[in-house]
């Protein structure tokens, strides 16, 4: 059996060592010799200290996920923290790598805690709609101020040693051998009066808060909170700590914690959790990734810009290409000027903003991409400019270089087709903006090689993006799901409803924003370009990109957006528009509902997304869920389209589309087979393998 738990001793100090790789998760099978070494130590003569480290390359990162929503098994967390406070010698958690969730609720049963320079410590709970279960609601505060904790439970954001250092969290940083440094700590610790207090007793941090400003803290993170439970739970928890006794704050944050992890949101988000660390398994363990040492981008606009400056975030020099020197420069003092922003806002210093820059080499000549391992185009969305660049590059590019395009919604396989090596083509749909913006589409075309693919999405992984591998259709799995959420957006206008109507909707679900507001933010244009290209129409959105109204930029589009505020207002012209293009089409105007609005709009998205699954674009639902949370700001208390399919019902989202395509007979309401099994069997996973 392995030895998660062992105890080794240095004259009078007790080094207790979990070792459950590869995070040093708090699984039951840690707990228990954990919690019976704890016992027998505090209770042995010989020992005067005890230190708690963890093997391999992290403390504690948290509690076991997979045992949330199942029975407790005894020991938990809170019992072993319980009896921590009640041994009456020094006890020091040794602390390196990250000390996240439970990792640091545990921590904070001891009476000391060191870290290593490079540790990192939080309760990033609240990513999971949860708040810390173990106490860490009620004991952080004690050690850094209750404003200081409100802000690292809700935010669920670690800070690094120095600042935990500087807030009180850790006593001690220390560089070396961070064991023997602890041991020599604790030593120290044991030449005193032998009086220790534990967390649970600290109140002075708390003394002096004043609770005005702390609700006022707290309204705007509820504000904030945007309809999620968690941010608001964990603001409640910390404010008990304050004003209520440690007890009573205690046993509060348990039922608070009890009630989220039961709830779905929770599982909305713990749903998310596993998704995304599913989505990458695309390839065997023993591909052999390829070497990316060096990459290249075509196109300095906003779009290849940002692609550059990710990988640049990422550590990777980059060959930035543009077809003149004018575009060239204009470009690199655009990403300059963004990096400036960075330094004026505190994210960055200007020492990393001149080694970033020093990153960037930049040309007009494709043969400068000769020493490229990776070379993305970010160039117009037309197939002709596409299949140019790529026979360009197949010219240049050296042998065994992966060659990407970023196009978001043409044939990855033609464009393959126009080189002498498909089998080195891949998709890398960006979102924009791509340095920000976490989601990577990573289209897999029909002859791409798997250890191109698997170099990908490891490299996806590397610059801090969440891949997920799609197969090849127009739009792939995002722009295909939002054609099919917008195709009844003009159809309510149309027949009654206002474009803050339907973005009200959306907002009062839960999105940032609604779909008009949405495509004034990124351009009207656009869509109306890739219309045109396809030789479809849309009446309303069409007629105002033949005005000029494309949106923020022009200053006017389904909305107002005066004197260049960013904040729309409701335009006149659009409502004069819609009624006289309801009168031509003899359609007359009656109320629309937040309900069909929702079921007009979300249904179909998620019938298409059955479809996408039928087609074996996507390999799971829950890879929809991924791209659809990441790419396009689908609300994370809900789990994606696909997980909230399950929650809102298979029977009533079928009876609805049946119900919209009987009244309308638009094919977008046609029901797609696999939805029907869904309703029968209750899971995607049941259906779609």
């Amino acid at each position: 059996m392995p030895n998660f738990v062992s105890v080794t001793r240095d004259g009078g100090v007790a080094v207790v060592i979990i070792d459950n790789p590869p995070v040093n998760a708090l699984s039951f099978h840690v707990r228990e010799p954990l919690m019976q070494a704890l016992v027998s130590l505090r209770d042995e003569p010989d020992v005067a200290v005890i230190v708690i480290a963890c093997a391999g390359r992290t403390f504690v990162a948290g509690a076991d996920i997979t045992e949330f929503g199942k029975p407790v098994r005894q020991p938990d967390l809170r019992a072993i923290v319980a009896v921590l406070e009640t041994i009456a010698k020094p006890t020091i958690a040794a602390i390196h790598g990250t000390a996240l969730g439970g990792g640091l609720e545990l921590t904070l049963g001891c009476h000391f805690r060191v870290a290593d320079p490079g540790a990192r410590l939080g309760l990033p709970e609240v990513k999971l709609g949860l708040l810390p279960g173990g106490g860490g609601t009620v004991r952080l505060p004690r050690l850094v101020g209750a404003e200081k904790a409100l802000g690292m439970i809700v935010s669920g954001t670690p800070i690094g040693a120095t600042e935990a250092l500087a807030t009180g969290l850790v006593d001690a940083v220390f560089d070396g051998d961070l064991i023997a440094q602890a041991v020599r700590f604790a030593s120290e610790m044991t030449t005193g009066d032998g009086l220790f207090t534990p967390v649970r007793d600290r109140n002075d941090r708390l003394a002096g808060t004043d609770l005005v400003a702390f609700d006022k803290q707290v309204a705007e993170l509820a504000r904030k909170a945007r309809g999620l439970e968690a941010p608001v739970a964990c603001a409640e928890a910390v404010r008990n700590a304050i004003t209520l006794p440690f007890d009573e704050a205690l046993a509060a944050e348990r039922e608070l914690f009890v009630k989220l992890v039961a709830g779905d949101q929770s599982r909305a988000q713990r749903h998310l959790f596993f998704a995304e660390r599913e989505a990458p398994k695309v390839a065997a363990k023993d591909i052999v990734r390829r070497k990316i040492a060096r990459i290249g981008v075509i196109g300095a606009g906003t779009m290849g810009g940002g692609i550059a400056m990710a990988f640049v975030n990422g550590g990777y020099p980059v060959t930035l290409l543009e077809t003149s020197r004018e575009a060239l420069e204009r470009g690199l003092a655009t990403i300059e000027k963004t990096y400036a922003v960075s330094v004026a806002r505190g994210s960055l210093n200007e020492d990393a903003k001149r080694q970033r820059l020093d990153l960037f080499k930049g040309s007009i000549d494709y043969a400068d991409l000769a020493e490229c391992d990776l070379i993305i185009e970010a160039v117009f969305e037309e197939m002709a400019v596409k299949k140019e660049v790529f026979g360009r590059l197949d010219a240049v590019a050296k042998s065994g270089a992966i060659l990407a395009t970023n196009t978001s919604y043409l044939d990855v396989n033609a464009i393959a087709a126009s080189t002498s090596r498909p089998q080195d083509v891949v998709g890398m749909h960006f979102f924009s903006p791509a340095n920000v913006m976490k989601l990577l589409e990573i289209v897999r075309a029909e002859k791409t090689a798997p250890d191109a693919l698997a170099t990908i999405v490891e490299l996806a992984r590397r610059i801090g993006k969440v891949p997920v591998v799609v197969g090849v259709c127009h739009g792939f799995v995002g722009n295909r799901m939002l054609a099919a959420r917008g195709s009844e957006s003009e159809a309510l206008l149309l027949e009654g409803a206002t474009p803050q109507q339907v973005d009200r909707a959306f907002t009062d679900f839960g999105w940032p924003m609604g779909p008009f507001q949405m495509s004034d933010l990124a351009g009207l244009d656009i869509g109306w370009r890739n219309r045109k290209a396809r030789g479809q129409t849309a009446i309303i959105a069409d007629t105002l990109c033949e005005q000029g109204h494309f949106g923020q930029k022009t200053g006017s589009g389904f909305y107002l957006y005066e004197n260049g505020s960013r904040t729309p207002t409701p335009n006149p012209e659009v409502e004069a528009l819609v009624r006289d293009k309801a009168a031509e089409k003899d359609i007359a105007p009656r109320a629309i509902g937040a309900d069909e609005i929702i079921e007009r709009t979300l249904y179909p998205m998620i019938n298409e997304g059955a479809k996408i699954l039928e087609d074996k674009i996507a390999a799971r639902a829950s890879d929809i869920d991924v791209v659809w949370v990441n790419g396009y700001g689908f609300p994370v208390g809900k789990g994606g389209p696909m997980f909230w399919a399950g929650l809102e019902g298979g029977d009533k989202i079928i009876g609805r589309l049946d119900h919209w395509h009987e009244r309308t007979g638009r094919q977008i309401f046609r029901v797609a087979p696999l939805l029907r099994r869904m309703a029968e069997t209750g899971s995607w996973e049941d259906v779609a393998s």
